[in-house]
């Protein structure tokens, strides 16, 4: 489930293709839950936060499990980021990370050159009190890149009302280990329930790969308001047993 909690709340992207809305000052709230049969229960929280700082964008995600589910496995997740306005381009990328009895640092500092960017990564990890991984890499892609905290924002400047179903949408993302492609397949406009309201929402599905194409993680689906604020209001994805949903807190 360490994947999946962070993941579905930021599996999103692609090309800004018309006006971003307004992100001076946005904090969404999501509970996370757990479904499998008849069990369906709150498993955790996040809260996703972005502010105006000037020429750049301050973006935060805060993630815990809940107390039932820390006997299980403990989740507290904080993501920094920093994305310019020009471009709307990410510039800094932070993961710190406490899941379970591991701990994670992953730094990612983007540099760019025309269609190149470069993503200099530094990533340590430490496993039952002991150094794990302690390294720096280099990362290269062309094209749109992005990480996971900026991604959730790119996404929603997707032009989702002039698509077909089917139509598909390929960009990069950077963590502090790897390069990945995220593909975006649009599946069209559904009507969503959510505490007792109705919402008509742009379904996508994300697909993740490496190198060589190899599937990194399960499919995941969102569905997000097709109205001016693009608001993500419910993410799923599968797990060994059962599936995870983060749904938006109203």
């Amino acid at each position: 489930m360490k994947k999946t909690l962070l993941t579905l709340i930021l599996i999103m992207c692609a090309t800004v293709a018309q006006a971003l809305p307004d992100y001076s000052n946005e904090t969404l709230r999501y509970k996370v839950t757990y479904k499998w049969g008849l069990i369906n229960k709150q498993a955790g929280h996040a809260t996703l936060v972005i502010k105006d700082a000037g020429d750049s964008y301050r973006a935060h995600l805060y993630a815990a499990s809940e107390p039932w589910a820390d006997k299980f496995f403990c989740v507290r997740d904080t993501l920094n980021g920093i994305i310019a306005k020009e471009g709307f381009r990410p510039t800094f990328y932070e993961k710190i990370a406490h899941e379970g009895s591991e701990h994670k640092h992953d730094t990612v500092r983007f540099s760019y050159n025309g269609n190149s960017v470069t993503g200099s990564c530094t990533r340590r990890v430490v496993k039952d009190d002991e150094l794990r991984v302690n390294q720096a890499i280099t990362l290269n892609a062309e094209g749109i890149t992005v990480d996971m905290l900026s991604s959730f924002y790119y996404m929603r400047s997707l032009p989702f009302n002039t698509w077909q179903p089917g139509t598909k949408h390929n960009i990069n993302i950077f963590s502090g280990k790897r390069k990945e492609l995220l593909s975006l397949r649009y599946r069209g406009v559904e009507k969503i329930e959510l505490d007792g309201k109705e919402y008509f929402c742009f379904h996508i599905t994300f697909i993740f790969t490496g190198e060589g194409g190899k599937k990194t993680s399960d499919d995941m689906d969102a569905w997000i308001t097709a109205d001016a604020r693009r608001i993500p209001i419910q993410l799923e994805g599968k797990l060994t047993v059962g599936k995870v949903r983060c749904l938006l807190i109203q």
